[in-house]
């Protein structure tokens, strides 16, 4: 993936993109979801709903999957354990590290409900995972008061950009709705 910056949404190229693509950025396609995918990032935001549903955290959910079986599927519980780090990408990857005894995850596959954070992003950088597929653009957080920051997780830095991970953003909106259907279910 180093070495291109495109994003792709269907067949058009965003307008948003340069035209001439800049060597050191991460590619990130937008696309239609084939059955494994949707099948796993529908597990990602079941985790979401779970989450709030039981308390534990906000809407947002991670399956990591290992040579095609699902390793651990998490929600967010930042509320449960009074931890802000508690993420539902970094309680998946600290889960998974456990798991296999590894902190290298650089055969696995990361599903997240939502776009990560930075602080996720960066994690899931630091761990090697291969592939990040994504469900809702993080300003879908954002326009129910989450803190705007959080949308900049794969956006941003070079470090992230010079990584060898493949991000792909599924075109589906059930993704988006988790933060509309429980909003006002927890706190922020």
């Amino acid at each position: 993936m180093s070495g291109k910056y495109t994003i792709i949404d269907g067949q058009n190229v965003s307008e948003s993109v340069p035209s001439v693509p800049d060597p050191g950025l991460t590619t990130v396609e937008f696309t239609a979801a084939n059955d494994r995918d949707l099948r796993l990032l529908t597990q990602a935001v079941e985790e979401a709903y779970k989450g709030v549903e039981c308390g534990d955290g906000r809407p947002f959910g991670a399956v990591i999957v290992h040579k095609n079986r699902i390793l651990v599927s998490c929600h967010n519980m930042v509320l449960k354990y009074k931890d802000p780090t508690a993420h539902a990408e970094i309680v998946a990857i600290r889960e998974a590290c456990k798991k296999l005894k590894e902190i290298k995850l650089s055969e696995c596959e990361i599903y997240a409900s939502c776009e990560p954070c930075p602080m996720c992003f960066g994690a899931i950088h630091l761990s090697r995972i291969k592939r990040l597929v994504y469900g809702a653009k993080a300003e879908a957080a954002v326009a129910i008061g989450f803190n705007s920051c959080i949308a900049n997780g794969s956006k941003g830095t070079k470090l992230y950009n010079k990584s060898n991970l493949e991000i792909i953003k599924l075109d589906v909106s059930f993704a988006e709705q988790v933060f509309h259907n429980t909003k006002g279910k927890f706190s922020l």
